[in-house]
């Protein structure tokens, strides 16, 4: 198995890096492995604008390469691997990925969360010029322009909500004849004049991806089977998220929705496991929280680490 670490890091997006960055400046010569996703959601989001410090926003990818390179000037090892199991037993904790098997003291979960998506044609490539996840990361852009929100739930009429500040119209296409949402939702929703619904309705098509820019949005009536197209800029996906969590069932508490639950800071059920950014966070899922939480995950595995000593 070779040498036991002191950190290892799961994840690579801001939480994990910055975990990194904190862990590397306090000598412990943390491991960071990185998925195939390396980078996590920042990597599709296109300008970032509100990460504090970046007057005139930074690309999500060279966020990412920054906060890699920042990392790594302190000491911080980062490799690429897919990580096939864990054994969170009884420490050094194992992880085993598919080049090697690796063991450490203490642990830093990082995995994030993805995104639930259409699955349509399109949709990647058009993922940050024009379609979307995260309306408070790029309402912004679509000032007085159409835009349209797919999903049915408290966070499609939030997001929905949020995005009448700056859309000149937000259609919120449900397949449904009535929201899920609770109703104080629905009726901030129903009751805002920028705000109009595509009932019985699912997007069937997003073009177009050829010219590198949303323009429309074909519809389908499940009731009907007909067709329309909808003219938007901008179409915010927000049918939920996916802990990035299979990895830890049966080792580490889980809420029921499948984000890893933390008490006192990072701290996970099982001590020497710490967990930040959005395997753990379902409410503000922000660049700059995963970031501070990475922070905090950091200085509780040194904290933890300290003691053992």
């Amino acid at each position: 198995m070779g040498e036991t670490r002191e950190v290892v890091i799961i994840g690579s997006g801001p939480a994990g890096l910055t975990a990194a960055l904190y862990a590397a400046r306090a000598n412990l010569h943390p491991l960071v492995i990185e998925g195939t996703d390396a980078g996590g959601q920042l990597m599709l989001t296109t300008m970032v604008e509100n990460w504090p410090g970046y007057r005139d926003g930074i690309m999500g990818p060279d966020l990412i390469n920054e906060l890699r390179e920042q990392a790594q000037r302190f000491g911080a090892e980062i490799v690429t691997g897919h990580v096939k199991r864990v054994n969170l037993g009884e420490p050094p904790f194992t992880v085993e990925t598919s080049e090697a098997q690796l063991a450490s003291r203490a642990l830093i979960v990082a995995t994030g969360a993805s995104a639930k998506l259409l699955g349509l044609p399109g949709e990647r490539q058009l993922m940050g010029h024009g379609v979307s996840t995260c309306a408070t990361c790029d309402g912004y852009f679509f000032r007085e322009k159409p835009i349209a929100v797919v999903g049915g739930g408290d966070s499609a009429m939030e997001e929905a909500i949020f995005l009448t500040k700056f859309a000149s119209k937000v259609t919120v296409i449900h397949r449904r004849g009535e929201l899920r949402a609770s109703k104080i939702m629905q009726d901030k929703a129903t009751a805002n004049p920028k705000i109009e619904f595509a009932w019985n309705s699912v997007v069937e098509e997003i073009r177009d991806a050829s010219k590198g820019a949303l323009e429309v949005v074909v519809l389908k009536n499940v009731e009907t089977g007909e067709s329309s197209a909808l003219a938007v800029e901008g179409l915010f996906v927000a049918i939920g998220h996916t802990p990035n969590t299979s990895l830890f069932t049966g080792q580490l508490a889980m809420d029921d929705n499948g984000y890893l639950v933390t008490t006192s800071g990072s701290r996970t059920n099982v001590p020497g496991v710490f967990a930040c950014g959005d395997v753990q966070d379902h409410v503000y899922r922000q660049a700059v929280t995963a970031a501070g939480s990475g922070c905090m995950a950091a200085m509780d595995a040194e904290r933890y680490l300290e003691r053992l000593a």
